[in-house]
């Protein structure tokens, strides 16, 4: 069974000659390469876009390991794609393994230390290179153990243009699922949008496959990309976010937590490297706390979610399972992919407690960024009592603005709007149609 992941190859065509590499990023075996290689391809052929106008490289084959040296890769594409009357496709994936070569031709007592990366050639050099010409259009893939999001961007210059891939969506999931829609959110709450763990209909194998995805692919990742010598406090700071996603935290707090899990001290500093290495790989995405009456960011602490909620859930052996907190990041994930800007929202309410003027804090789920206007999402599983129903939109409440105000509950009830003007929907409808835009 084929996937159709038709929002990622709209993207790629609106892409096409337009200057720049497209770079395909995101977690590890979320489907890049079927993306490119296949996918799009196939679009492209529908086109009448003759086969012989299709350059593909993989460096993780054998057959191809010589074009990871960058030189060797350069001369081959020239060699390839000489006849200027043809216009063509190059793909290449995996192009984190091809390493960088030193230049001979260049005296490096000439060259000041803090240059010393000029003495190389890399594969940035020569796809900026290939670029300049005008009947080739470069698409290449990388996964995040030596090539991440951010270092390719600024690499690339304005000569790069990411497309961020993500797990199935649970529009994606439910498409093809065969399920009814809410059986469908069950079963992706469980085990997320991984495309191959979404294929696997054995419920154990698809447990075994996440939790070696986990250990033999993502850990040993991170490990071999920053050398660290072991992963047993990258994988007790692991489970200390899976447990906690949705929760306000920062690395002083997961320091102490991951400490605990180990019975052993480790330092802010080394958590704070490791949080960067987990969102740097895509396993995980941080969201800032807004100060929504103040209009400032608070610098210390911020929550985090899983970028899959299969892979969370596999990483603590698919034991906790607290409904509200998956919700919450299943709405988180769904907002970012969407391409909107995401932040924790907070309002602070001065207040009278016991003859004293007392600062309070209340939360607010998530506030969406759309220039000058915002959008609050409350995430609530339920609002069935007016007690219930007055404790979720207190926050809202009490923002100063006008700006529309939702609260998405669990299940699949359809749009309502109460006196106040707060929208209601339940988490299904919400995650099938656009409810930010209006």
């Amino acid at each position: 069974m084929v996937i159709d992941r038709s929002e990622y190859i709209n993207l790629l065509m609106q892409k096409r000659w337009n200057g720049k590499v497209k770079i395909v990023t995101g977690i590890r075996r979320c489907g890049k390469s079927f993306l490119l290689n296949t996918l799009f391809k196939q679009r492209l052929m529908e086109e009448n876009i003759s086969s012989d106008c299709f350059l593909e490289i993989a460096l993780d084959k054998k057959s191809d390991i010589k074009y990871r040296n960058p030189n060797q890769l350069y001369d081959y594409i020239i060699e390839q794609t000489k006849d200027t009357s043809k216009r063509f496709y190059v793909m290449i994936d995996e192009i984190q393994l091809s390493y960088k070569v030193k230049n001979d031709d260049t005296d490096e007592s000439l060259v000041p230390e803090e240059d010393r990366d000029m003495l190389y050639t890399t594969f940035y050099d020569v796809l900026n290179d290939l670029m300049s010409r005008s009947n080739i259009d470069i698409y290449v893939t990388g996964s995040n153990s030596k090539m991440l999001s951010k270092d390719i961007v600024t690499n690339f210059r304005d000569r790069g243009t990411e497309i961020r891939v993500y797990p199935l969506s649970y529009s994606e999931y439910l498409s093809f699922s065969g399920l009814e829609k809410t059986d469908a959110l069950e079963q992706y709450l469980m085990y997320g949008g991984m495309p191959l763990a979404v294929l696997e209909h054995d419920e154990s194998e698809k447990r075994k496959y996440l939790q070696g995805l986990f250990t033999n692919v993502y850990m040993k990742d991170i490990v071999e990309r920053y050398m660290l010598k072991d992963d047993v406090v990258l994988s007790a700071l692991v489970d200390a976010l899976s447990s906690s996603v949705g929760s306000l935290t920062n690395p002083h707090k997961l320091a102490s937590t991951a400490a605990t899990l180990l019975d052993k001290s480790t330092s802010d500093h080394t958590v704070k490297k490791y949080l960067d290495y987990l969102e740097d790989s895509f396993l995980f995405n941080s969201a800032k706390r807004y100060n929504v009456k103040g209009r400032k960011y608070f610098d210390t602490i911020q929550k985090y979610y899983a970028i899959d909620l299969g892979l969370r859930n596999a990483k603590l052996n698919f034991r906790q399972q607290e409904r509200s907190h998956l919700m919450e990041n299943l709405l988180y994930n769904e907002l970012v992919r969407k391409g909107y800007s995401v932040d924790v929202g907070v309002v602070e309410i001065e207040q009278m407690q016991n003859g004293k003027r007392k600062q309070s804090q209340y939360e607010i789920d998530f506030v969406i960024n759309l220039g000058n206007e915002k959008v609050y999402i409350q995430s609530a599983l339920n609002v069935d009592t007016p007690e219930k129903k007055a404790q979720e939109t207190f926050s809202l409440h009490n923002t100063g603005d006008f700006f529309r105000k939702i609260v998405v509950l669990d299940g699949k009830q359809k749009m309502w709007v109460d006196d106040d003007g707060v929208i209601y929907v339940g988490v299904i409808p919400f995650l099938l149609n656009d409810y930010i835009k209006g």
